[in-house]
């Protein structure tokens, strides 16, 4: 498969992942202009960026720019060299202890996919909103009555499902994916209730519901009578949408697209992307992967970690070790 070919398979699967490019170099590194990898949330790695030490600076930076959602450059430099070099929040300079002193520049761009956006309703406004919603892109279901699907038109890039099937959809998504799940009820008070309680018992991102204050008083009111927690009924938006002045069901609908803009539910998988146990190599200074660490030395009680076999032989010879 061409590199292109992975990206857009793990853009169809909607996982997070960062692009890793070298776009500069000085030798001698192993890299070479254009190499590339592709860094996933749980760290692992595919393709070339450089040798080991390269490999797991690009690996941590690239979790770094995950949990930021913000692209960087990684350069890579000597020791003495990174040290005297200034770098700010879109620039990282990092030290490299190998014995090469060659340099390298790496470009990081993080993607994260758009949160998957449950429409519920057969009305205009929830018509416009999945619509508009599918351009940005959101990954778009609507949800109608099983007796309205038929009639239901159909909007490139937007799957239906029917409301009786709600809670199955929701159980088969991954509690991951449910924390970053979008929704906005809009069926005007045909069956807002009927699809309130299901969401709100999977916790997700942004709950929103087209209705006055009066209306989503009683709404919440008819739901807590059902058993429904309070702290779950204070989960939801009502009226959803910004106030813009809209009239229209596209205004309206372009307001509820900019509240969940402004709500940040990417946060959640941006923040959920763990970073790894780190160390310092007590002889170069480099920051070590713990978990991914090749060369150890166990002294004193502790576990020393290093970047290569050259340092972890210049620490044993220091501290007479075998």
């Amino acid at each position: 498969m061409t590199p292109f070919g992975r990206l857009a398979e793990l853009e169809r699967e909607r996982a997070s992942f960062a692009v890793a490019t070298v776009v500069a170099r000085r030798a001698p590194v192993s890299s070479h202009l254009g190499d590339r990898a592709i860094v996933q949330a749980d760290g692992r790695m595919e393709g070339f960026v450089g040798g080991s030490c390269s490999r797991d600076i690009v690996r941590r930076e690239a979790l770094r720019a995950l949990r930021s959602g913000q692209p960087r450059l990684v350069q890579i430099r000597p020791g003495e060299v990174a040290a005297a070099a200034s770098a700010d929040d879109d620039c990282v300079v990092v030290a490299m202890g190998c014995a090469s002193e060659g340099a390298v520049d790496v470009y990081i761009e993080p993607h994260l996919p758009h949160p998957r956006l449950l429409v519920v309703g057969d009305t205009p406004v929830a018509d416009a909103l999945a619509r508009i919603a599918a351009e940005i892109p959101y990954d778009v279901v609507r949800v109608v009555l099983e007796a309205e699907l038929a009639a239901l038109p159909a909007v490139p890039h937007v799957r239906t499902i029917a409301l009786e099937t709600l809670q199955q959809h929701l159980d088969d998504t991954g509690s991951d994916e449910r924390a970053q799940l979008v929704a906005v009820v809009a069926s005007q008070g045909h069956y807002d209730e009927a699809a309130l309680a299901p969401l709100l018992a999977a916790e997700p991102a942004f709950v929103g519901l087209l209705a006055s204050p009066r209306r989503g008083a009683a709404v919440k009111a008819l739901l807590a009578e059902q058993g429904v927690a309070p702290e779950r009924l204070d989960r939801i938006s009502v009226p959803v949408g910004l106030d813009i002045g809209a009239r229209t069901p596209g205004d309206v609908a372009i307001s509820i697209v900019a509240q969940i803009v402004a709500s940040s539910p990417q946060r959640a998988a941006v923040e959920a992307t763990t970073l790894p146990a780190a160390a310092f190599d007590p002889v170069c200074g480099m920051e070590v992967d713990l978990a991914t660490a090749l060369h150890r030395i166990e002294h004193g009680g502790r576990t020393y970690a290093f970047c290569c076999a050259g340092c972890r032989a210049s620490f044993a010879a220091e501290h007479q070790l075998v």
